[in-house]
């Protein structure tokens, strides 16, 4: 799994990028160990994908993830479910292990956004950007329903963003922020919510 780094709160942010179908299948396993607490067999997680459209949306979303053999129909599967849902993340995001959607429907997500490990995303969220620089998400994060996250704003690692919040500055790590415009209530609880959920921990997880 190739690796890339970008710089968060004068530290390195880092994001897998997957190089093959085991890659993406690492992937895969690593958001349905968030949500079930387990590590899954992959004929295991072959039997979800058959389940209800949404579902699946982040099955194709990371089988999209590479150019590979499948990929005219992953992305064509893809494509299907995240219109159902209307969710438009761009396979071309870069997002970290250990991804939770909690409703699959209305969201969307700019494609040059970079979206860190054991993030938690909610229904009717809004990632954009009017110059093509978005946000930068790090490690841990909690993102409430209803938020939007404007222009190239860092939200740091451990934070949690509440409900229908407007981000439009930087949010440091293990902040609670909520309000329009975001401000920053409290360092009471950093990683509060993403902790209510198991945590994806490649290094020691990763077989």
């Amino acid at each position: 799994m190739k690796t890339e780094y970008y710089e968060l709160a004068g530290k390195k942010l880092c994001i897998p990028i997957a190089e093959s179908y085991s890659d993406c299948m690492i992937l895969i396993k690593s958001d349905r160990f968030r949500l079930t607490g387990k590590m899954e067999s992959t004929l295991s997680i072959l039997f979800h994908s058959i389940k209800p459209f949404s579902s699946t949306l982040l099955f194709w979303l990371r089988l999209s993830l590479y150019k590979g053999f499948l990929y005219p129909f992953c992305r064509f599967m893809y494509e299907r479910v995240s219109k159902k849902a209307q969710v438009q993340i761009s396979p071309f995001t870069k997002i970290g292990y250990g991804f939770y959607t909690g409703h699959n429907i209305c969201m969307i997500v700019n494609g040059a956004t970079v979206i860190g490990n054991n993030v938690n995303i909610s229904q009717f969220l809004n990632i954009g950007t009017n110059h093509n620089t978005p946000a930068i998400i790090g490690d841990n994060v909690y993102i409430g329903p209803h938020v939007s996250i404007v222009e190239n704003v860092k939200i740091g690692s451990n934070s949690s963003i509440g409900a229908g919040a407007v981000v439009t500055k930087d949010i440091p790590d293990n902040a609670t922020a909520a309000g329009v415009p975001a401000q920053v209530l409290n360092y009471n609880n950093p990683g509060r919510y993403v902790g209510n959920r198991y945590k994806y921990n490649h290094e020691k997880l990763r077989q």
